[in-house]
């Protein structure tokens, strides 16, 4: 049994003021692996007052300092890739696949912020002033379990590119994945302060986070219900926010697109993280005419697909993370079938042999109608709905028909028709021809999957405050 009792504040692993404890549950077994100690308002005071001493200097530090304490905490998650890779696996139940993609984009990620960093003038000339970019101060950061480490790279390596200190709240299913990820930020030799950790829960860790007048941004990752929660509340102290949140994301197949190659990647893309992913493309539309030839495809491609161990490297969809989880997926596989849609593969319950973890089946639901709830609310699990369109505009038509727009994907012969539909979808990011990912590129929401971007320059410039100098 594992009993975690630190916390990470002012570059000291310490025992936190908080005493409530959180039962780790392996969900592939539902096992009982250990225990967390959770931090409190107090820890949570202690980690914001560490980081706003540490802003005071690390604000003012050069672009060559942070460079060099981002070249060394590459190098470090580099070295450390199988540790941080294996515990994603282990604790929430993430395939070997995706988690090794993570932790790769993951070393992606700070090597792309660096020569972001480079290029970057922070005191540029504009019309006829001089206009500085300044370090936003504290920045909270407060993320999801689903894929905990990797938004806790990109989100701190930018705020170190920027000049900024943090306290982060992971969720308290992921204090295993926080342990390895604050030791290699400490081995990184950043100043005290500059990095914190609080584990905690949302109520009590994240709150205090969000109304604390000593924190200046928050940088969230979440469900769009809880991102409207931290919203409202950090317009009293006028917080800038980044709110990466929900999606519902649709992957439209061109009459031109070699099936064959579209719908195994698109069932893919559906199940990326065993559909844990808010950037899974859980909405599959296909012309009409070729409904019975996609169905044919996709329910063979998912007889191959293999759920169960986690661990195994072919294993294509694991456990969700908790039992409330799986229980989420399971009504909302009962909804599909009440609504009326027709279950191509999979259905409720647990597959065969997988029944002590927390195992949906690979599901398909096809001849969906786009106003079913099944094709309009996040699922977050291997769940896909196969929607039906009559011509080029009504596929455009359907895929904006929703209140989400994170990331859509396009399928076609010819990149210029696929260019083209992509530039008509409301999404903050499109993938072309299948799952690609640019660590440049922005990342964020249109409509109610949030506000602000990630990556790049364009995330980059989310944690300063421009101020233009006259003369």
């Amino acid at each position: 049994m594992k009993t975690l009792d630190k916390i990470y504040i002012n570059g000291e692993f310490v025992i936190p003021h908080g005493t409530a404890t959180f039962d780790l549950i392996n969900p592939t077994t539902n096992q009982k692996t250990g225990e967390a100690t959770l931090g409190d308002e107090i820890d949570t005071q202690n980690a914001i007052a560490a980081a706003r001493d540490a802003f005071k200097t690390f604000s003012k530090t050069t672009k060559a300092e942070r460079i060099a304490y981002l070249e060394k905490l590459g190098s470090i998650i580099s070295r450390r890739e199988k540790d941080l890779t294996n515990i994603m696996v282990e604790e929430y139940g993430g395939t070997f696949q995706f988690c090794a993609m993570v932790t790769q984009n993951m070393i992606n990620d700070i090597h792309a912020m660096i020569d972001v960093l480079k290029d970057f003038d922070f005191a540029q000339t504009v019309g006829n002033s001089k206009v500085y970019f300044q370090p936003v101060g504290v920045v909270g950061i407060i993320i999801p379990w689903n894929m905990s480490n990797g938004f806790i790279v990109t989100k701190l390596s930018t705020a170190i590119a920027a000049g900024c200190t943090v306290v982060v709240k992971p969720s308290e299913m992921s204090t295993q994945q926080t342990q390895v990820i604050a030791e290699c930020f400490h081995e990184a030799g950043l100043p005290k302060g500059v990095i914190n950790f609080v584990n905690g829960l949302g109520d009590i860790v994240g709150k205090e986070i969000t109304r604390n007048p000593g924190v200046s941004k928050i940088a969230f990752t979440g469900s769009t219900t809880v991102g409207k929660i931290i919203a409202k509340a950090a317009v009293d102290s006028m917080k800038r926010v980044t709110l990466e949140l929900g999606g519902k994301s649709p992957n439209i197949i061109l009459d031109d697109a070699n099936l064959n190659e579209a719908i195994p990647m698109a069932i893919f893309a559906a199940y990326l993280n065993s559909g844990q992913a808010c950037a899974a493309a859980t909405r599959l539309l296909v012309p009409e005419n070729k409904l019975e030839e996609v169905n044919a495809i996709a329910k063979a491609t998912v007889q191959n697909i293999k759920v169960g161990d986690p661990k195994d490297a072919d294993t294509g969809v694991g456990p969700m993370v908790s039992k409330k989880q799986y229980q989420r997926v399971q009504d909302y596989i009962r909804i599909g079938i009440e609504e009326g849609a027709t279950l191509l593969v999979g259905g409720e319950g647990k597959p065969q042999g997988l029944e002590d973890g927390n195992f949906v089946k690979a599901t398909i639901f096809t001849n969906v109608k786009n106003n079913m709830r099944i094709a309009q609310e996040e699922i977050f699990g291997p769940v896909l709905s196969i929607i039906p369109y009559k011509n080029e505009e009504d596929a455009i038509a359907i895929a904006n028909d929703t209140s989400y727009g994170l990331a859509a994907y396009v399928s076609s012969a010819s990149k210029e028709r696929a260019y083209h539909v992509a530039s008509q979808i409301d999404a903050g990011r499109v993938c072309i021809n299948g799952i690609s990912h640019d660590s440049k590129a922005p990342f964020g929401g249109f409509k109610q999957s949030g506000i602000g971007r990630e990556y790049g320059i364009f995330g980059l410039e989310e944690y300063l405050e421009p101020k233009a100098v006259l003369e």
